[in-house]
């Protein structure tokens, strides 16, 4: 059986809370021995502890996501730096930038209710913060980006002529142009795939992740969100209150099918390419300086 990583998911999340024996038993079934499991805000931080103490898989990641950037605290960094160094395997994420919530999203989106909405500024500005830290402690990063990537690579273009980017961070389920990719690669960046590009609509993605370099790609899930087309999620989780059935993070293997068939690559080398990607990006030591 093949070894798999999930580079992106919430295993933390409060919808996957009930079910959480049930997903582990069936990532252990599915070959999935390393996932990075990410907190978004100050509540969830400890649960990503918590999990990252009890299994051996879980690599914790710690970060003010844009979207909760409006309702972070005044020790919201402190609290932080203390997750961070009080585990040398932590990354720094979900960290980013997000025009869509202030320009696309409806009013009444519940994924956003009880959030301020960051202005674009406020939200630089943490982020930037985020990555001084990630610099400072040589951690890697995990970057959202919605409908902001002109605005991504000027800041971290201009992070690395300060010297406060990290060498190596993650684009996760990267949507960006493909012309972008060279000079997002160039800075340092990984790109992870989601089987939610396999849906139909998303050809321009796809063809985004056949331009991707083969020691820059991982894959990703993020569960619970994210669902993939029926065909590439062949594990299902209960519906919540809200009717929604959460994604299932053990969908990570067909995910894998999925990238090898779009890239016309045998699934066992393009599995055996993620591993190495994945252990330079998220288990290399510190001292590593290179991308």
């Amino acid at each position: 059986m093949m070894n798999l990583s999930d580079a992106h998911n919430h295993l933390a999340s409060s919808r996957l809370a009930p079910h959480l024996p049930q997903i582990f038993a069936d990532l252990a079934a599915a070959g999935i021995t390393h996932a990075v499991v990410n907190g978004t805000d100050e509540t969830d931080w400890l649960e990503v502890a918590r999990l990252a103490a009890t299994r051996s898989m879980v690599i914790p990641s710690y970060g003010l996501h844009p979207w909760d950037v409006g309702n972070r605290s005044p020790a919201w960094f402190d609290s932080l730096r203390q997750h961070l160094v009080a585990d040398p395997r932590a990354a720094v994420g979900e960290i980013g930038l997000d025009r869509w919530m202030l320009d696309l999203a409806r009013s009444d989106d519940p994924r956003l209710a009880g959030l301020r909405r960051a202005p674009l500024d406020e939200q630089l500005s943490t982020f930037t913060t985020q990555l001084a830290l990630a610099t400072e402690l040589h951690r890697p990063v995990t970057v959202h980006c919605i409908d902001a990537f002109g605005l991504l690579l000027e800041t971290l273009q201009a992070a690395q002529r300060e010297q406060r980017l990290p060498p190596r961070f993650l684009l996760h389920a990267y949507s960006g142009a493909g012309e972008l990719v060279k000079p997002f690669a160039d800075l340092g960046a990984y790109f992870s795939f989601n089987a939610a590009y396999l849906a139909p609509r998303h050809v321009r993605l796809r063809e985004v992740f056949q331009l991707v370099p083969r020691d820059r790609l991982l894959v990703e899930t993020d569960a619970p969100a994210m669902q993939a087309p029926t065909a590439y999620a062949p594990f299902s989780l209960p519906a919540g209150p809200d009717g929604l059935r959460p994604n299932h993070p053990a969908n990570l293997a067909a995910a894998y099918a999925g990238l090898a068939e779009l890239r016309q690559e045998p699934l066992e080398i393009l599995a055996s390419n993620i591993a190495e990607n994945f252990r330079r990006l998220f288990e290399a030591k510190s001292t590593e300086a290179s991308p």
